[in-house]
């Protein structure tokens, strides 16, 4: 199989363009790649030492020939280096799979290269055409529905959302005012990762932690780790159907993109109903820009496509959000981005 040369009697294109393409291309062999590495514990088990494919593959239970390719192939990823002929240890980035490091995202990896998720996305033409969630198409339910019926699943779920909001946990704390409330409400807020951050930031607010039973599993462990067991409050619900009364402001990180409009505009409109009126909602979302900047990949754009595929929702610009705060009873205040790396921006609003 070969993968240079013109089929077409033109000209090659640069060796740029066609590096660009063919890392397209293959990039699905490297997430698998990554994926099988990170189940089998291939960094777990080097950790900060070396490792030779005949001691790694004794200790996986692997084939030694087989064990020593994924190993090339890792490095060729950059995830680890070839120390010696055939020593290996992990790279700065190939640490961040080692669950034993701050900041770890091996859940996130974990979670992202499973099967379950990667099935919608094999069926993105067809959401494409439909512009439905392929999810759904594939298993007969929906993604979080799914997640409820298989608790290891959704235990790995949401480690990875939690360290997926270490990076903007952060950052949100010094970037916005919350010591001017009294009660902080994070509503779909997890084990409270982010909630823990800007508690420990701000000593006057109060905590309210809002999620379902699933999605607050972890957050008992989390809050007491943080000792901030005394200052949240947990309660379970569906902010579908209400919300919790009690705050002064009210947060929303990562759940707007996961929901179309009108869903959306249901859990705004049920925060409104108990928002006092000189309060605030706060939403921490990627925010696109009105055209797509050239020369620079901004993974954004395959986060909107997963929120197709997988549960809907989608990402938005700045008019999105003013539309969508309007429908939900609020007006627009301020959008303001959080420092790269992180992809996130606040956007506050107010009750209308």
């Amino acid at each position: 199989m070969t993968t240079t040369g013109s089929d077409d009697g033109q000209a090659p294109a640069g060796r740029h363009e066609r590096n660009t393409v063919a890392q397209l291309v293959f990039g699905h062999m490297a997430t698998q790649t990554l994926g099988a590495a990170v189940r089998l514990g291939v960094f777990a088990r080097i950790g900060g030492g070396e490792c030779t494919p005949d001691g790694l593959a004794a200790e996986l239970g692997t084939q030694p020939q087989a064990t020593h390719r994924l190993l090339r192939a890792l490095a060729g990823l950059q995830l680890l280096t070839e120390t010696a002929p055939g020593t290996f240890a992990t790279t700065a980035a190939g640490d961040l799979l080692r669950p034993d490091v701050p900041g770890a995202m091996t859940a996130v990896a974990r979670m992202f290269t499973d099967p379950s998720l990667q099935r919608g996305w094999d069926l993105l033409d067809e959401g494409i055409r439909t512009g439905e969630t392929t999810f759904d198409t594939a298993f007969g339910t929906d993604f979080f529905s799914y997640l409820r019926e298989r608790p290891e699943l959704s235990a790995e779920f949401n480690t990875a959302m939690s360290q997926a909001t270490q990076l903007a946990a952060a950052a949100v704390p010094g970037h916005y005012d919350f010591g001017r409330f009294t009660a902080v409400v994070d509503v779909g807020g997890g084990d409270g990762t982010l909630l823990s951050a800007i508690l420990r930031a701000h000593p006057r607010p109060r905590g309210i932690l809002y999620d379902t039973p699933e999605g607050l599993a972890q957050a008992p462990e989390r809050l007491a780790r943080d000792g901030l067991a005394d200052r949240v409050s947990l309660e379970t619900g569906d902010f579908f159907a209400s919300a919790p009364p009690g705050g002064d402001l009210y947060l929303l990180k990562s759940v707007v993109h996961d929901w179309n409009d009108e869903q959306c505009a249901t859990i705004l409109r049920h925060i409104r109903k108990v928002v006092p009126d000189d309060g605030a909602l706060l939403i921490v979302e990627p925010v696109l820009p009105p055209v797509v900047p050239a020369g620079n990949t901004d993974l954004t754009y395959l986060s909107d496509l997963n929120m197709l595929v997988t549960v809907g929702g989608r990402e938005r610009t700045a008019e999105d959000f003013a539309a969508l705060c309007a429908r939900g009873g609020f007006r627009l205040d301020s959008i303001t981005p959080l420092p790269r790396p992180n992809a996130f921006h606040l956007i506050e609003a107010v009750p209308a």
